[in-house]
């Protein structure tokens, strides 16, 4: 068994491990679940580190593993990791290893959430690690179907019925959509594989026809939007965010939502570059609808969760855009901002849910002067906030920037109102929450309200502010081996002229410059 494999497997070993507990023994589910967590991340972290020295196996993936499973039909395990999917395993690894110690609200029933929290995990993980179709989409819905069921079962408000009954709609269509695309791309690609190394070599030599990748790709699109929360099909995130514990807000909002991006930058750009560039106005326009719609509606908010959520999902419409510049820079900032936007939604969710905890509601006009009663917590949240509108040092400045460099060549109107957006119209919501929360009088019926104490309470705000800062002060971290495998994605024929320079050796963020990207102001 592979290192990423064993990665794969400890929150599934762990998961049956729970049902060897006897009851009584309940604090054992909570030590089994941040044991497994902890692992994952530690291995992932060192797999990280260690990841430039790994030796390169087929396609240039590392960690590679390859089980036959289905032969007949072109089915393997098959799992590695590139520059590409690097960080956002890590990065998924630190959400799970986060989200275990952000469970203060479970109290009962507890097995059965630890259970469908590893497997949420596991699945996760699997997800993004797999080179095979059918793994890639197996593991996803393995990783889905414990959202709703943790939303409906353990769940807060009285809405969440409501929102399990919209969550489950929007994503198994989501789901089923990307299905149908992926089962028409193995067809008309004629591979007779599902191994994505294969196939894209396969498409690459022999081109799906023109008039078919048109089709293909709006299944794709949609489908994995769906997923992503793309404008307009995006109303069942928030709610959904807002109602469920906040350890499967983090684990879904921070990690499980970037499915639907991978998706699109593993197999669409490399494999449909010609149906690509047919729809990228509508995937444009729909970005646009993400970062500027979901924007003001974050600005209407009174809830804190809500506001989170809206604000999650306009963010989103960032990673679309640098997918639609289908440069490498621009595809480079994507993965950068899916990253750091992980990291950013997981600590958001993570103190909203120990607000909610302590305090038992999230409406912004019950809190305020929490900086006083709770300094730890207050500092996360500003920390938190200003990650969240483009402050330079988090590593969603990053990204970002690199999106808007890598888009303005081709979509310079879409990056001017979505840098308007992005920077602006965040930055009002995220000083409001913060003037709104943290500053002014403490109320009586908050005097009481205690702050984080503790290693295990303090763990998992640390770890995801760690990570936010040190891809942002040190960016290249994720930059160098992201724009080293994303250039192996982009077919030279696809639009967009903000590439780097071919005779240039220096790392990506060391070109940006704007004769290299080209950058016409």
């Amino acid at each position: 068994m592979s290192l990423l494999s064993f990665i794969i497997a400890t929150p599934f070993l762990a998961a049956i491990g729970l049902f060897f507990v006897p009851r009584g023994f309940d604090y054992l589910y909570r030590i089994i679940a941040r044991g497994a967590a902890g692992i994952a991340f530690l291995l992932s972290l060192g797999m990280f580190l260690i990841f430039p020295q790994a030796a390169e196996g087929p396609g240039g993936f590392k960690f590679y593993e390859k089980i036959a499973w289905a032969e007949s039909i072109g089915i393997h395990y098959q799992v590695g990791v590139d520059g590409i999917n690097i960080g956002l395993i890590l990065m998924g690894a630190a959400v799970a290893l986060a989200a275990s110690f952000a469970s203060w609200e479970i109290q009962r029933r507890e097995r059965e959430f630890y259970f469908l929290f590893l497997l949420m995990v596991g699945g996760i993980l699997g997800a993004f690690a797999s080179i095979d179709i059918f793994f890639f989409y197996f593991f996803h819905e393995l990783a889905l179907v414990p959202t709703f069921i943790m939303i409906g079962v353990w769940g807060r408000g009285e809405d969440r019925n409501y929102a399990t009954f919209k969550i489950t709609i929007y994503l198994t269509l989501g789901a089923m959509l990307a299905l149908v695309g992926l089962i028409a791309l193995y067809v008309q690609s004629g591979a007779k594989t599902f191994d994505i190394i294969e196939l894209t070599a396969h498409v690459q030599e022999n081109p799906i026809p023109a008039a078919d990748q048109k089709i293909i790709v709006p299944l794709l699109l949609f489908g994995f939007g769906i997923l992503v929360s793309l404008w307009p099909f995006h109303t069942w995130a928030p709610l959904g965010y807002g109602s469920a514990p906040a350890a499967a807000a983090m684990l879904h909002a921070g990690i499980l939502k970037k499915f639907g991006l991978y998706g699109l930058i593993r197999l669409a750009i490399p494999m449909l570059p010609e149906g690509m560039k047919a729809w990228l106005d509508v995937l444009c326009f729909l970005a646009l609808g993400n970062i500027l719609y979901c924007g003001w509606v974050a600005m209407r908010q009174k809830d804190l969760n809500f506001l989170i959520g809206h604000s999650s999902v306009a963010h989103m419409g960032m990673a679309f855009l640098g997918i639609a510049s289908l440069s490498l820079v621009g595809v480079t900032g994507a993965v950068t901002v899916m990253i750091a936007h992980g990291l950013l939604a997981a600590l958001s969710f993570g103190l909203s849910g120990y607000l909610y905890h302590q305090k038992g509601s999230t409406e912004i006009n019950q809190l305020g002067g929490l900086l006083k009663r709770m300094p730890f917590i207050g500092v996360c949240l500003v920390i938190a906030m200003l990650a969240g509108c483009g402050v330079p040092g988090f590593a969603n400045f990053a990204g970002e920037i690199l999106v808007l460099f890598g888009a303005w060549d081709t979509l310079p109107w879409f990056v001017i109102a979505g840098a308007w957006g992005a920077l602006l119209i965040g930055a009002i919501y995220c000083l409001r929450a913060i003037r709104n929360i943290l500053h002014g009088p403490l109320s009586d019926e908050n005097q009481n309200l205690c702050d984080a104490n503790g290693i295990t309470t303090k763990l998992p705000f640390v770890v995801l502010v760690v990570l936010l800062i040190l891809f942002g002060v040190f960016p290249r971290l994720l930059t160098d081996k992201i724009s080293s495998s994303a250039s192996h994605l982009i077919p030279a024929s696809n639009v967009g002229t903000a590439q780097l320079e071919p005779h240039s050796n220096e790392p990506l963020l060391g070109q940006l410059s704007p004769r290299a990207v080209r950058v016409r102001f």
